[in-house]
């Protein structure tokens, strides 16, 4: 265990604003610990002299030692009552105490020195504005929840502690138990990283799980996540969705990438499998506690019920396994021990007839094929058919085999016994089919997460210090946002772009045009014109004897359209063969929560309409620039559907890869757009270049 272990596992818990007054959370939390905790129990209050039978300590100084504090006094006195505990010598705190940072400005100050208080003495401090914790090796229920959970191996996490006490009563009925609890409050101090770190150095921890509204520091739980999920699993439900990535976007990226595409981008890159409900999320937790992982994705299923086989098809079907083909060896084993109206292939038949024998022999013959990396067993009530019996025998099977089996005996009291039977063993029982596939697609999820290989990014040769100089343009004018007349950023990036170059009259823009073999495209080049061809600040094949003419046409359209509108010039730029090529886009927004967040998709002017795009947070390797390709429904298109020639899959690889690494450099910038990116058969190429630099923290980069 790490530096949290004395949280969990303290020999005296302190309990300051202890009383015996009824109705009060002092007492509650006092009477929750002396009710199963295997340690000593000290209350503190100045006002009492006994606290339920207990000798009662005016203030942390004339207590004993206490290796965890759980504070519940008033918010104008937590403070000096923290650092009366930090300086007798506690290190572990939990503040039950509300009153801070939700609560305003004051509550705001107040959490402010809690945190400074933690830094000073190197505290551990879970909340403020906390249920409390629990550890159920110890008895220890340091909380104001109602009830201590059952014993068990997955430790819970929760920004809401009544999202705890709801859990904690449907899981006793459910007879599923817990290592350890925290509600995690304000996390003012101890956040959610801290703990998975915490629980992924726990042998007693076999699946970590959660209910998250926000994650403070994005890339940090990311890194550590990724650490955690190489051996331990991590489940969380996410709520909270918000806009705040968006706000104020001026990119497409921006506009498509919100902050929950950044929350789902990064809890996946982060390996930690999602849920949806609380049903789905303990139906993943408890396969992934007890079973092992799958060696492939194959299912087999053993039914007396011909609809709950089809039911369970089904849900074989709707997930990412799938219904294992049978080898000629298995067909003719189950021929022979089956009767001949009982249905052989996958799903297996049993017929309802079957006793307990019948089911055993079915299974048995199932998991020795080799295509078979996991079974269901789906069982309806009959007259015949004994549920404690068939417990027992597949949990005699599954001990000598490592596949891992769930089952599904449909029913209700009739169930009840067998449940707690295969419970026992590990083996998840549930009620649905659905549900008992869900848990074993999370167990194959997972097996691909931790022998996913480590996707390091490539650092490419670029040019950072010419990089940094044009982006230090935005400090020399009003406006922060860059757009085409920035365009070397990206060949400093070793990013192709178009030859061409910026002008500012109409003669030099035919000077230019005569440069560039065959007709040109022309682009008014203004900070605050975004949307350039709806008001025909682009033309597209300018012949160079009409290049003059379409400069000052170009000019004055922009003009017209926003006389105060600062216009650098006009881009003239050579023409790219948009016929056997797709327009694509590689953008960036940077999210508040994760930081750089990528984009990719199809491009062009439909971008946000028909948003064909996919995410990742930077940094990122080579393995998940592809994912990012193969994601999008165009793919196809970009690989040569249709008779197409197939575009540079290489080179948009590598410029998405690029780009990872331009972001990651510059956390200046917010928000960038390459649209198009142009995707042909002989390269790719950046089209336009839209991004907004945060001026201030370029200052504070890094030369």
């Amino acid at each position: 265990m790490g530096r949290l272990s004395a949280l969990f596992d303290p020999e005296t818990v302190g309990v300051v604003g202890a009383t015996d007054r009824e109705g009060a959370v002092g007492r509650a939390i006092l009477e929750n610990l002396r009710g199963g905790f295997d340690g000593e129990v000290v209350p503190i209050n100045p006002s009492r002299e006994t606290v339920l039978g207990l000798e009662c300590y005016p203030d942390a100084k004339s207590a004993p030692p206490i290796d965890l504090a759980v504070v519940v006094v008033p918010p104008d006195i937590v403070i000096e009552s923290i650092r009366e505990l930090a300086e007798t010598g506690t290190e572990n705190i939990v503040v039950i105490t509300a009153g801070f940072a939700e609560t305003g400005s004051e509550g705001a100050k107040r959490e402010r020195r809690l945190r400074e208080i933690a830094a000073e003495h190197d505290l551990n401090i879970v909340g403020p504005n906390s249920l409390g914790i629990m550890a159920t090796p110890n008895g220890m229920n340091g909380s104001f929840a109602p009830q201590t959970p059952l014993e068990g191996s997955i430790s819970f996490l929760s920004q809401s502690g009544a999202f705890i006490t709801a859990v904690l009563d449907w899981a006793t009925d459910e007879g599923i138990g817990f290592q350890d609890v925290v509600s995690l409050g304000n996390k003012a101090v101890l956040d959610e990283t801290d703990f998975i770190r915490e629980w992924d150095d726990d042998p007693a921890t076999d699946v970590i799980i959660g209910y998250l509204e926000d994650i403070d520091d994005g890339q940090t739980f990311l890194e550590t996540a990724r650490e955690v999920t190489d051996e331990t699993p991590i489940v969380l439900v996410k709520s909270g969705r918000t806009d705040a990535g968006a706000k104020a976007a001026s990119s497409h990226t921006g506009a498509i990438a919100g902050s929950e595409r950044a929350y789902e981008a990064g809890l996946e890159q982060a390996g930690v499998l999602r849920a949806h409900s609380v049903q789905e999320l303990f139906d993943y937790a408890r396969a992934l506690a007890g079973l092992p992982e799958p060696d492939t994705d194959g299912v087999a299923v053993v039914t007396n019920a011909g609809g709950p086989g089809v039911l369970t098809t089904d849900a074989v079907g709707d997930s990412r396994l799938e219904i294992a083909d049978f080898t000629d060896e298995t067909v003719g084993a189950l021929t022979e021990a089956l009767p001949d109206e009982a249905n052989v292939y996958n799903p297996i038949d049993v017929i309802g007839d079957a006793d307990v024998d019948r089911f055993g022999e079915a299974l048995e013959i199932a998991l020795a094929d080799p295509n078979v990396g996991s079974a269901v067993v789906v069982a309806a009530p009959t007259a015949v058919l004994s549920y404690d019996d068939l417990a027992e025998t597949v949990i005699e099977i599954r001990e000598t085999h490592e596949t891992p089996v769930v089952t599904c005996l449909m029913g209700g009291k009739r169930a009840r016994d067998a449940d707690t039977t295969l419970r026992e063993a590990g083996i998840p029982n549930y009620f649905d089919p659905s549900r008992a596939v869900s848990g074993l697609d999370a167990l194959a999820r997972f097996r691909d997460i931790h022998e996913q290989p480590t996707d390091e990014p490539e650092m490419f040769d670029v040019d950072r210090a010419r990089a940094r100089e044009i982006l230090s343009r935005a400090t020399r004018r009003d406006n922060n946002r860059l757009g085409v007349e920035s365009m070397d950023l990206l060949e400093a990036y070793g990013i192709s772009t178009p030859s061409g170059e910026i002008v500012d009259d109409p003669e030099r823009a035919r000077e230019v045009a005569k440069s560039i073999e065959g007709d040109v495209v022309m682009k008014i080049v203004s900070p605050e014109i975004s949307h350039k061809s709806d008001i025909g600040g682009v033309k597209v094949g300018v012949a160079t004897d009409d290049v003059y003419d379409a400069y000052e046409d170009i000019v004055a359209r922009a003009r017209n359209y926003q006389p105060d509108a600062r216009i650098i010039g006009v881009q003239v730029q050579e023409l790219i063969d948009l016929e056997a090529a797709t327009e694509t886009i590689v953008g960036m927004n940077r999210d508040p929560q994760f930081g750089p967040l990528l984009l990719f998709g199809l491009g062009g002017i439909f971008v946000e309409i028909i948003e064909d795009t996919s995410v990742r947070i930077a940094p990122i390797g080579e393995r998940e620039a592809r994912e990012m390709i193969d994601e999008i429904q165009a793919a196809p298109l970009l690989r040569g559907a249709r008779g197409r020639e197939p575009a540079d899959i290489e080179g948009i690889v590598e410029t998405i890869q690029r780009l990872s690494q331009l972001v990651t450099d510059f956390p200046s910038i917010l928000e960038l757009d390459i649209n198009p990116l142009v995707a042909g058969p002989d390269g790719v190429q950046a089209i336009d270049l839209r991004l907004t630099v945060d001026t201030d923290e370029l200052d504070t980069e890094k030369p």
